[in-house]
């Protein structure tokens, strides 16, 4: 029902082809392909480009249901975790500048979707010094006084 409702089938499309190759490159330290808006959404208001509106979560319920999907969920779990797994503690030099960005807001946002879940806010402890994306916290604070 949510997966319908939200639309998750459009992560799912993305990922086909793209989460191997996005899993293999955070291993190796170093995102060099397009695929930061499938594999770490962000709230719907923070992106501008056609690829990071239609791909952005519209809310609290939508990152819960994303979070939940069998296999959204995991693959977000696990790529997290290959985040975890790297020697750097340095973002931008895993990510680039503005990707990095993007990483933060997701991590805020699933970590709120996923209290009971550690490591959203393990990936924010070891590249952020434990700091929230505050356009994101806004946000939800906004989505849920609707």
């Amino acid at each position: 029902m949510d997966e319908q409702k939200f639309n998750l089938e459009r992560f799912i499309k993305a990922q086909k082809d793209d989460y191997a190759i996005a899993l293999s490159e955070i291993k190796q330290g170093r995102k060099s392909s397009h695929w930061i808006w499938y594999i770490f959404p962000q709230l719907d208001g923070l992106g501008r480009s056609t690829q990071a509106q239609y791909y952005s979560i519209s809310g609290l319920d939508e990152a819960v249901a994303y979070y939940h999907h069998p296999i959204l969920g995991a693959r977000l779990k696990e790529i997290s975790t290959a985040l975890l797994e790297l020697e750097t503690d340095d973002s931008v030099k895993v990510l680039g500048k503005i990707d990095a960005l993007k990483l933060k807001s997701s991590m805020t946002l699933f970590n709120y979707a996923a209290p009971h879940e550690d490591i959203y806010q393990k990936v924010l402890d070891k590249f952020y010094a434990g700091e929230k994306d505050t356009a994101t916290l806004k946000l939800l604070c906004h989505f849920s006084e609707k």
